[in-house]
């Protein structure tokens, strides 16, 4: 990294240990109850071009093994750099190489089925997608989504605002697609939603 890199990075987690226990916690909790939107904790200093509760996420679940894919407005901002420091992780440019994929919120997001989908035998190599959205506000636009599916006991309604077009869409074949398939973390300023890939979804109507 060079010193114009390094110049641009600030602070993780202010309890480095603490911090990434919790915010996995959350995660974990958040996958384990699909739909649910999930605080996420941890005192930490995050870029400003970055969600809080996204940058805390990858943060905690990012090592020096992992590789990452960052959406343009990312990769342009002092994210990148700050990523790679406190992680170790490795920037790169092929979706399909990503384990890890994060979304700005306003960036356009790759189509599901260019992300790494695993094997029938290995899919765990597949990718998890965070994905940045924007905070209910008034007048906002919106979806509202019915979720069914393990971890859910009968139905869950998940209203979510900045949804990209044809979300739902991609998001029945990436569920036809199971064991094979992405995992997604729906992530607001301040929390988190997880739609892991056995859960159904269908669209009930704009909020």
């Amino acid at each position: 990294m060079s010193g114009a890199d390094l110049r641009q990075v600030g602070p993780g987690f202010d309890h480095e240990a603490t911090g990434s226990q919790a915010v996995f916690r959350a995660a974990l909790q958040a996958l384990s109850h699909p739909g649910r939107w999930t605080p996420v904790p941890a005192a930490a200093h995050v870029p400003a071009a970055a969600h809080r509760a996204a940058a805390l996420l990858m943060l905690a679940l990012l090592d020096a093994e992992t590789s990452v894919w960052l959406s343009p407005g990312l990769r342009q901002a002092p994210v990148a750099a700050w990523l790679r420091f406190h992680t170790g992780c490795t920037l790169v440019d092929e979706l399909a190489r990503a384990r890890f994929v994060w979304v700005a919120e306003g960036d356009d997001c790759p189509p599901l089925d260019q992300l790494a989908q695993g094997t029938d035998q290995d899919p765990d190599r597949s990718a998890t997608c965070v994905l940045e959205l924007g905070d209910a506000r008034p007048g906002a636009q919106g979806v509202s989504w019915q979720l069914s599916g393990p971890g859910i006991q009968g139905a869950r309604t998940l209203a979510a605002h900045g949804v990209p077009a044809g979300f739902e869409s991609q998001w029945q074949d990436n569920h036809a697609r199971f064991p094979r398939g992405v995992d997604v973390f729906l992530v607001r300023r301040e929390a988190m939603a997880g739609l892991p890939r056995t859960t159904r979804l269908a669209a009930l109507e704009e909020v």
